[in-house]
């Protein structure tokens, strides 16, 4: 099998019509040159060139070969060509995986940023739970997933990069009549006597809510199980009892509830939201530009002032 880096020596031959020009436009001295096409055309086990006394002629054999040297060339380049469309995110497309609340919080914003900053490059976005999450980035299905832990249930595989984006505290929703709205904040213990909007189907928060209340002295009285948020704030808006919410969960809060901060004598678990790519594999160039625009998002959802927004107005009366 002739050897390709020759087969395009031949092609510069063949364009430049000396191996003189061949060899400077390949960057190599003539005699370098004219060995390496006498390897080539031992490899070839036929004459390729005729050597003149001015010049070369390519025989019959070396006129075809130098042919697939240009097609090869032009393959080449093209390839060059799209590695460096990749490289500069003209095209491509970058896999994500995310859960359900930060597709309706952090995601939307780190995809405007992207899809303005990089408009050739194709998005996909694969939701999930924890569980298949971690399989979708096992498997190569995504390329950097959104996760979340809690102190108890934490993230731990040596097969990931994980990356911290923002720590998520779990806060307080009540109706916007409630008397709860009179204390600056709101200590667990106090709410005993409460009943509570729960997620179903054994849901994080579901676990959440368990672990406070008993860690303040108390088992909680669950008025309904929802199914997502909107339809817990429906229901703590309704009256029902009020909930336990990740502040990113609230995102888009009714007008009807509010959120109120948990006091320090029981302290409310706080999520934290974390990056997640296959470890010891280089992210790609869309990846890598989409990690530190999610770093940015991350870090405007912790300003204080978001946060206030966030919470709402506390009214007092």
């Amino acid at each position: 099998m002739p050897d390709v880096r020759r087969i395009l020596l031949l092609a510069e031959v063949a364009t430049h019509g000396s191996l003189t020009a061949a060899a400077e436009a390949s960057g190599m001295t003539t005699s370098a040159a004219s060995q390496q096409m006498s390897r080539l055309e031992a490899e070839a086990g036929q004459p390729l060139l005729v050597r003149l006394p001015r010049g070369i002629r390519l025989t019959d054999a070396g006129a075809a070969l130098a042919e697939r040297g240009r097609a090869i060339r032009r393959q080449l380049r093209a390839a060059q060509a799209d590695l460096d469309a990749f490289a500069r995110l003209d095209s491509g497309t970058l896999r994500l995986g995310s859960f359900p609340t930060a597709s309706a919080s952090l995601l939307p914003l780190a995809l405007t940023r992207f899809s303005r900053k990089f408009p050739g490059t194709h998005t996909t976005v694969r939701a999930a739970m924890l569980a298949q999450l971690l399989d979708f980035l096992h498997t190569g299905e995504v390329e950097l997933a959104l996760l979340w832990e809690y102190d108890w249930r934490r993230v731990e595989d040596d097969q990931l990069s994980l990356t911290r984006l923002l720590d998520d505290p779990t806060v307080l929703v009540v109706p916007a009549n409630s008397e709860l709205l009179e204390r600056a904040e709101v200590s667990l213990t106090a709410l005993a006597g409460q009943s509570w909007i729960i997620r179903a189907d054994n849901h994080p928060v579901a676990e959440v809510l368990r672990r406070s209340c008993r860690l303040a002295g108390f088992e909680p009285v669950i008025a309904y199980e929802s199914h997502d948020y909107q339809e817990a704030q429906a229901m703590v808006a309704a009256g029902l009892g009020i909930a336990l919410a990740p502040r990113l969960a609230l995102t888009n809060r009714r007008n009807d509830v509010r959120l109120v901060p948990f006091g320090s004598d029981v302290p409310a678990p706080t999520r934290r939201i974390l990056l997640a790519r296959p470890e010891g594999r280089e992210p790609t160039p869309a990846a890598a530009a989409m990690t530190t625009i999610l770093q940015a998002v991350a870090a405007k959802f912790s300003e204080p002032d978001l946060r206030r927004n966030q919470l709402g107005t506390v009214h007092t009366r």
